[in-house]
């Protein structure tokens, strides 16, 4: 993740493209699970599987403990793919959604349809 430490007084507008994400542009798909997994003190040594959803890179961790998608593109088809599961949690990146609205739909997808699932978007 990006080292974000400004004080609203010390940002300019300017500067607010350089912060609409958080990741740093170097890392990986797999740098991001990795820290997800550390985040939510995950066994780093749990079985991953990488699987292709709708054209996305979908990781499952322990099969359905977590599952993580860091793709730019998400559909709604991809989320209510991924909900059907009913995975234990589930992460996106913040900004990998087509759309706001998708988005703010994931949320009300996963209470429809797998309602215990920790939802978290990085």
């Amino acid at each position: 993740m990006k080292d974000v430490y400004y004080r609203p007084d010390d940002v300019k507008q300017s500067q607010l493209w350089e912060m609409v994400d958080s990741v740093k542009d170097d890392r990986t798909p797999e740098d991001l699970l990795f820290q997800v997994l550390v985040d939510w003190g995950m066994d780093l040594t749990l079985p991953i599987r990488q699987e292709i959803v709708h054209k996305k890179t979908v990781f499952f961790v322990n099969e359905k403990e977590l599952v993580a998608c860091f793709d730019q593109g998400v559909t709604e088809e991809i989320v209510r793919e991924l909900a059907k599961l009913t995975p234990f949690r589930v992460v996106f990146r913040d900004n990998s959604f087509v759309s706001d609205a998708v988005k703010i739909n994931t949320q009300q997808i996963f209470r429809q349809l797998s309602p215990s699932t920790d939802l978290k978007s990085i």
